[in-house]
């Protein structure tokens, strides 16, 4: 627990003097990982800490007695305001009769041993960690997966890593490491553990901004809130950086495939000394989630007998919705509102997708006019949504059976929105995800995004003009800049971003290669597209020129003959003549018309 005094640090050798592992990216309160650390570990509990950490997680463990177990000099002396006590060279340095009733591993083994002493191993660091549970203790432990979704988008290969933290490289080829959880819950019960709770951390292990129970994941692949929680993590988790693919769609499709565990970027399992003083602990959440601003805390999802219900730790607990009229953005997100239970069913935009790809018409009529019926229901007597059902797009709406339900309650509206422009905007940012993804769909590839929105709500069975999603577009631009914080310039240009989207533009988020691609493939077909229709054009004006080409010599042929001259004669004398006639009637109309009231005086 926190003293308020500068905390001892021990260095009984080893110690890396010129090194610092405490991560650059670190997140509100810890994280899902602080979340997590702070119902693990009860009150007054002595807890080992063994390895570099974000500061924050000693904050959430102010209830229970630190020691901090460090390779690193500097990060030890940056910790001692934090801890009771901080031991500095590895776990050489721990005392064996000194033991703990917790020890969280959550940055993993590797960073725990140091490299200027003598190496232990995975294997011997584990020993040595799990020696210094009491009986009935737990072990927090994070182990990195070889094969997880982060290696497989990796533009570098995991081999070639030559960044300064890798002292050591882990992989699939080092006998002395687990690879997957199997080996892992071998490894344990070799030390005396029996593994408890497991989850997937998404979509970075050092940062993992969703920890996922590895039990829900092969329970329920279906599930449209895992779906939502994968693609949000992997979505955002990779942004700026480069990738081979997209790393949304490889998780959301490991989800479907049962493979949502097992391709994880990274696993925290909880493992237990079996002993007569083992508490007996609460139920642990299913997910523990941190999206959105940073002071909405973490969401979590608990299991219940009447099913998943959400819930809220950390400072978004207490966040209350903004006063009326206190602000001019056109959302927020009110964590208040995550209360109750989870509803069911399948994501909406998977089942669209699904559709698509498989050229069914049927189903996406039934799924676009259901969609359609359900928002109208919501609308109030004027004709408009309000708070979540106003957000409510392809990407939190599940559908179960026919049944139509907004997943995350808490993304509200600031004002009530109308009816045509809430569809709009929700089919317009599921036309943008079907064209720049490069998706298979049954409706002509010529279409524009605002065409392909305008179709989509015919099949849904509106008549949405290309002015109303004009009107969604804006609405969408100030939605995104309210959520995202920008400012009134901010939220211009994104306006401009967002109407210039072409379907031959690579969809946002990080820059995928195979993405590009396809998005190159889609520029070169619409290139030659263009190139036959202006060589078309080019013909066609060519075969008119030759024409008129033909009729001018053909006329000046004919204006050369002496048929042409005669005749020419012949009719002149009567083209003079209709010219007197038409004369002669003019002035006699004029003679015999009425005079002005001047002249009659």
């Amino acid at each position: 627990m926190t003293t308020g005094t500068t905390a001892p640090v021990a260095l009984p050798g080893g110690e890396m003097l010129a090194w610092s592992d405490l991560p650059e990216q670190r997140l509100a309160d810890g994280g899902p990982l602080g979340a997590l650390a702070a119902r693990v570990v009860p009150a007054g509990a002595r807890v080992l800490l063994a390895g570099p950490h974000d500061p924050a997680l000693l904050d959430r463990l102010a209830h229970a007695e630190v020691t901090c177990l460090l390779r690193s000099h500097p990060d030890a002396v940056a910790l001692t305001d934090r801890a009771a006590r901080v031991i500095v060279g590895g776990p050489a340095g721990l005392d064996p009769a000194d033991t703990f009733d917790v020890v969280l591993a959550g940055a993993g083994l590797d960073a725990v041993e140091s490299v200027e002493g003598d190496r232990l191993g995975w294997t011997g660091v584990l020993a040595r960690l799990a020696a210094a549970l009491r009986p009935g203790g737990t072990l927090l432990l994070r182990l990195d997966n070889p094969l997880g979704v982060s290696r497989l988008v990796a533009t570098s290969p995991w081999y070639a890593d030559r960044a300064d933290a890798a002292w050591s490289i882990g992989g699939v080829l080092d006998a002395g490491r687990p690879a997957n959880r199997e080996q892992l819950r071998a490894r344990l019960a070799a030390v005396g553990l029996t593994a408890d709770v497991g989850y997937a951390a998404y979509p970075d292990p050092g940062a993992a901004t969703a920890l996922v129970g590895t039990d829900a994941l092969d329970r329920s692949p279906g599930s449209g809130l895992l779906d939502a929680v994968l693609h949000g993590a992997c979505a955002g988790g990779f942004v700026g950086g480069a990738v081979l693919q997209d790393p949304a769609r490889l998780a959301v499709d490991a989800l479907h495939a049962g493979l949502g565990a097992t391709l994880a970027p990274g696993w925290l399992t909880l493992a237990r000394r079996p002993g007569p003083d083992a508490p007996v602990e609460p139920p642990l959440p299913v997910v523990l989630v941190q999206t959105g601003p940073p002071g909405v805390g973490v969401v979590e999802v608990t299991d219940g007998p009447a099913g998943w219900h959400w819930a809220v730790t950390g400072g978004g607990a207490t966040r209350v919705r903004p006063a009326p009229f206190a602000s001019r953005e056109a959302a927020h997100r009110d964590p208040a509102a995550l209360t109750g239970p989870v509803p069911p069913g399948r994501l909406l935009r998977t089942l669209l997708l699904d559709g698509c790809l498989r050229r069914d018409l049927d189903a996406l009529r039934r799924l676009l006019r259901g969609y359609a019926a359900w928002l109208a229901g919501q609308a109030g007597p004027d004709g408009r949504l309000t708070d979540a059902n106003a957000l409510a797009d392809a990407d939190n709406v599940v559908v179960d059976g026919d049944t139509f339900a907004v997943l995350d309650p808490s993304w509200r509206a600031t004002g009530p929105l109308p009816l045509e422009v809430v569809l709009a905007r929700g089919l317009w940012r599921f036309a943008v995800t079907l064209l720049t993804g490069g998706y298979a769909h049954p409706w002509p590839s010529t279409l524009d995004v605002a065409g392909l929105t305008v179709v989509l709500g015919g099949v849904a069975g509106h008549d949405l003009d290309r002015a109303t999603v004009d009107t969604a577009v804006e609405t969408e631009a100030a939605v995104a800049a309210a959520l995202r914080g920008l400012d009134a310039d901010g939220r211009g240009a994104l306006a401009t971003e967002l109407r210039a989207v072409t379907p031959t533009d690579p969809p946002a988020g990080p820059r995928s290669y195979q993405q590009m691609r396809e998005a190159w493939v889609r520029q070169r077909e619409e290139l030659t597209r263009l190139a036959a229709l202006l060589k078309w054009t080019e013909e066609l004006l060519t075969s008119r020129e030759r024409a008129l080409r033909r009729a001018d010599a053909t006329i000046n042929l004919l204006s050369g003959s002496l048929s042409y001259r005669v005749g020419r004669l012949a009719i002149t004398p009567a083209r003079l003549a209709k010219r007197g006639a038409r004369a002669a009637k003019r002035r006699a109309r004029e003679a015999l018309g009425p005079k002005p009231p001047e002249e009659q005086q």
